[in-house]
């Protein structure tokens, strides 16, 4: 039986004693122009929710309610979002979720690296006596029970530990790895090598680090205080876990998947492509990510919005259809067809449109008889009547960003193409509206 969520009367005690920080600051320049006016973990992913919402998911579901969310980069939305949608815990009790901008408090220096955005916040950290504090990114998509990994911290009665990932050992250069001993402590630490350390005993695969951390919080401190005064990167995998491992315990934890799939499930959607492929699954009938797990809820910010509408059945007029796609509330399909697509709240595509493999964000409206496939759409975008998109490459480049793979990447400042519409679509259109259409 797989364990549930813990509920705030079966919290163990020792949870009272842990502090999480949540960084959540970077610019997310491999997104762009999708993080042109936000944080990547304010990006929205699979409908309604955003990026940040699958890290604050898992700490909630792990029973912690002290939380630190250090922003920096374009914050605006996403300060917006914590303060709408995760004002859920009771300050009575000594829990906050609370946003920690970039105060400059140690240095005239903005955040240099990960490691430096919580040095410069320790004097918030500290204030708050945790005996560990758990620091996450809040850009990454996965279902993570953090009291596991603390439970095995303490069996350990390790000083840091980290969270690490089995990946093949051809695929290990794209990532920081953990090099252990046969009793899980870690012994060297690799950022994105060229030859691999394998996981003992299994060549095949080595360890991933996934950017979770435990630390006793003594530890964290002299850490994170003595890199400050080097010339370094100021960076967790870089600097710090290198420095300590010579010095402390360090241990690595395998990560346990509540995701609950034959494959474990840890994405960074680093790039527009890995983001696009990552939303495309979701829209599968057995995608490798399970949003309605309502053992592992996931909770996001929505404004309140009716439910998703698909119109016009009369005779002589297409109904608006979506198959294998995800449609959010306040949608309406007006007589057009959405194939593999998401839809997040507050989509309107009005009639005669075709829409196939695009993600569709908040407040977008297409005209009627456009044409997408392959695209990406940002947050309050009018695509015009007859536009054209994804179906000529060379007009997409010169319009739009679109990636290596293909997918085009449509903003606010950028004008579609305008495709012809034949006489037939325009004469079947005045029949439609002849027999009381709209939309």
């Amino acid at each position: 039986m797989m364990p549930t969520p813990f509920s705030f009367s079966a919290m163990p005690a020792f949870l009272d004693d842990c502090l999480v920080i949540v960084l959540a600051g970077g610019a997310g320049e491999r997104l762009y122009p999708l993080t042109k006016d936000r944080a990547k973990p304010a990006v929205y992913f699979g409908g309604p929710y955003r990026i940040i919402d699958f890290s604050l998911s898992n700490c909630i579901n792990s029973g912690l309610r002290r939380i630190f969310i250090a922003t920096q980069y374009k914050s605006l939305s996403l300060n917006r979002h914590i303060r709408m949608g995760w004002n859920i815990v009771s300050e009575e009790l000594g829990e906050f979720v609370e946003i920690l901008p970039p105060q400059k408090r140690v240095s005239e220096h903005w955040y240099q690296g990960t490691a430096d955005a919580v040095y410069q916040n320790l004097y918030s950290i500290v204030r708050e006596n945790p005996r560990h504090v758990i620091v996450l990114s809040g850009d990454h998509i996965y279902k993570m029970d953090y009291m596991r990994m603390l439970h095995f911290h303490q069996e350990r009665r390790a000083a840091v530990t980290l969270a690490a990932i089995e990946v093949p050992t051809a695929d290990a250069n794209r990532f920081g790895v953990v090099a252990i001993d046969g009793g899980e402590r870690v012994t060297g630490f690799q950022e994105k090598p060229q030859d691999p350390s394998p996981i003992p005993g299994t060549p095949e695969f080595a360890l991933a680090s996934m950017g979770v951390y435990i630390f006793e919080t003594d530890v964290l401190v002299r850490a994170l205080e003595a890199d400050a005064n080097l010339p370094t990167d100021h960076d967790f995998g870089k600097d710090i876990i290198p420095a300590l491992i010579h010095q402390v315990p360090v241990y690595a934890y395998r990560f346990y998947d509540e995701n609950k799939k034959a494959s474990k499930y840890w994405r960074d959607i680093g790039t527009l492509d890995a983001y696009f492929e990552a939303n495309m699954d979701l829209c599968h009938v057995n995608p490798d990510f399970n949003l309605y797990d309502p053992e592992w809820p996931l909770r996001t910010y929505q404004r309140q919005a009716p439910p998703a509408k698909f119109v016009f059945a009369e005779a002589g007029r297409r109904c608006g259809q979506a198959l294998d796609s995800l449609i959010s509330p306040g949608c309406i399909v007006s007589g057009s067809s959405i194939f593999g697509s998401v839809l997040c709240p507050n989509v309107r595509v009005h009639s005669f449109c075709h829409v196939e493999q695009c993600i569709l964000m908040p407040g977008v409206r297409v005209g009627r008889h456009a044409r997408l496939r392959h695209a990406i759409v940002d947050h309050d975008v009018l695509v015009p009547r007859g536009a054209l998109i994804g179906y000529n490459v060379d007009e997409d480049r010169r319009r739009h960003t679109v990636t290596d793979a293909g997918v085009v990447v449509v903003t606010t400042d950028e004008e579609p193409l305008i495709g012809p519409l034949s006489e037939e679509a325009l004469s079947f259109e005045a029949e439609a509206d002849r027999r009381g259409g709209g939309g």
